[in-house]
Protein backbone atom coordinates (compact mmCIF):
# COMPACT_ATOMS: atom_id res chain seq x y z
CA UNK A 1 0.00 0.00 0.00
CA UNK A 2 2.39 2.39 0.61
CA UNK A 3 4.50 2.10 -2.49
CA UNK A 4 1.32 3.03 -4.34
CA UNK A 5 1.90 5.80 -7.20
CA UNK A 6 -0.38 8.54 -5.55
CA UNK A 7 1.68 7.54 -2.15
CA UNK A 8 5.10 8.40 -4.10
CA UNK A 9 2.95 11.34 -5.58
CA UNK A 10 2.06 12.86 -2.03
CA UNK A 11 5.70 12.60 -0.68
CA UNK A 12 7.17 13.83 -4.39
CA UNK A 13 5.47 17.25 -3.33
CA UNK A 14 7.06 17.27 0.12
CA UNK A 15 4.43 16.48 2.53
CA UNK A 16 5.24 15.48 5.81
CA UNK A 17 5.41 11.53 6.36
CA UNK A 18 2.91 11.25 9.08
CA UNK A 19 0.09 13.41 6.42
CA UNK A 20 0.82 11.29 4.11
CA UNK A 21 0.21 8.28 6.08
CA UNK A 22 -2.98 9.54 7.85
CA UNK A 23 -4.20 11.56 5.07
CA UNK A 24 -3.67 9.16 1.88
CA UNK A 25 -2.75 5.91 3.19
CA UNK A 26 -5.23 5.33 5.16
CA UNK A 27 -8.18 6.89 3.78
CA UNK A 28 -7.11 4.45 0.67
CA UNK A 29 -7.02 1.31 3.32
CA UNK A 30 -10.47 2.25 4.80
CA UNK A 31 -12.27 1.67 1.42
CA UNK A 32 -11.89 -2.06 1.85
CA UNK A 33 -11.80 -2.00 5.52
CA UNK A 34 -15.31 -0.37 5.99
CA UNK A 35 -17.51 -3.26 4.25
CA UNK A 36 -16.25 -5.36 6.65
CA UNK A 37 -16.63 -3.24 9.72
CA UNK A 38 -20.67 -2.94 8.60
CA UNK A 39 -21.46 -6.82 7.68
CA UNK A 40 -20.07 -7.65 10.89
CA UNK A 41 -22.29 -5.06 12.74
CA UNK A 42 -24.92 -7.05 11.24
CA UNK A 43 -23.48 -10.18 12.54
CA UNK A 44 -23.21 -8.64 16.03
CA UNK A 45 -26.50 -7.58 15.79
CA UNK A 46 -27.98 -11.34 14.90
CA UNK A 47 -25.51 -12.47 17.27
CA UNK A 48 -26.91 -10.67 20.21
CA UNK A 49 -30.22 -13.41 20.25
CA UNK A 50 -27.57 -16.44 20.94
CA UNK A 51 -25.73 -14.90 23.12
CA UNK A 52 -28.15 -13.09 25.11
CA UNK A 53 -30.11 -16.50 25.71
CA UNK A 54 -27.12 -18.44 26.47
CA UNK A 55 -26.06 -16.03 29.24
CA UNK A 56 -29.76 -15.06 30.50
CA UNK A 57 -28.94 -11.53 29.42
CA UNK A 58 -31.72 -9.31 29.45
CA UNK A 59 -31.97 -7.11 25.83
CA UNK A 60 -33.75 -7.88 22.45
CA UNK A 61 -31.93 -10.60 21.63
CA UNK A 62 -33.50 -12.14 24.60
CA UNK A 63 -37.15 -10.56 24.59
CA UNK A 64 -37.45 -11.77 20.95
CA UNK A 65 -36.65 -15.31 21.59
CA UNK A 66 -39.18 -15.17 24.80
CA UNK A 67 -41.70 -13.48 22.28
CA UNK A 68 -41.28 -16.42 20.02
CA UNK A 69 -41.87 -18.82 22.66
CA UNK A 70 -45.09 -17.49 24.18
CA UNK A 71 -46.22 -16.56 20.31
CA UNK A 72 -46.56 -12.66 21.22
CA UNK A 73 -47.08 -12.07 17.43
CA UNK A 74 -47.10 -7.96 17.58
CA UNK A 75 -43.71 -7.96 19.75
CA UNK A 76 -41.99 -10.26 17.43
CA UNK A 77 -42.96 -7.98 14.76
CA UNK A 78 -42.02 -4.96 16.58
CA UNK A 79 -38.68 -6.48 17.52
CA UNK A 80 -37.66 -8.01 14.28
CA UNK A 81 -38.25 -4.21 12.94
CA UNK A 82 -36.08 -2.74 15.33
CA UNK A 83 -33.72 -5.33 14.27
CA UNK A 84 -34.11 -4.89 10.85
CA UNK A 85 -33.65 -0.91 10.82
CA UNK A 86 -30.73 -1.11 13.14
CA UNK A 87 -29.42 -3.28 10.41
CA UNK A 88 -30.81 -1.06 7.55
CA UNK A 89 -28.62 1.74 9.52
CA UNK A 90 -25.56 0.41 9.64
CA UNK A 91 -25.46 -0.62 5.63
CA UNK A 92 -26.55 3.04 5.62
CA UNK A 93 -23.47 4.59 7.11
CA UNK A 94 -21.12 2.10 5.73
CA UNK A 95 -22.77 3.11 2.13
CA UNK A 96 -22.21 7.21 3.02
CA UNK A 97 -18.78 6.65 4.59
CA UNK A 98 -17.45 4.80 1.66
CA UNK A 99 -18.67 7.04 -0.96
CA UNK A 100 -17.34 9.84 1.19
CA UNK A 101 -13.73 8.04 1.23
CA UNK A 102 -13.68 7.15 -1.95
CA UNK A 103 -14.86 9.22 -5.16
CA UNK A 104 -15.32 5.77 -7.64
CA UNK A 105 -18.29 4.62 -5.09
CA UNK A 106 -20.34 7.55 -5.83
CA UNK A 107 -22.18 5.94 -8.89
Amino acid sequence: MLRQDFIRTARAKGLRESRVIWRHALKAAMVSIIPVIGVQAGFVLSGAVYIETVFQWPGVGRMLVTAILTRDILLVQGGVVIVATCYVLFNLAVDVTQSLLDPRVKT
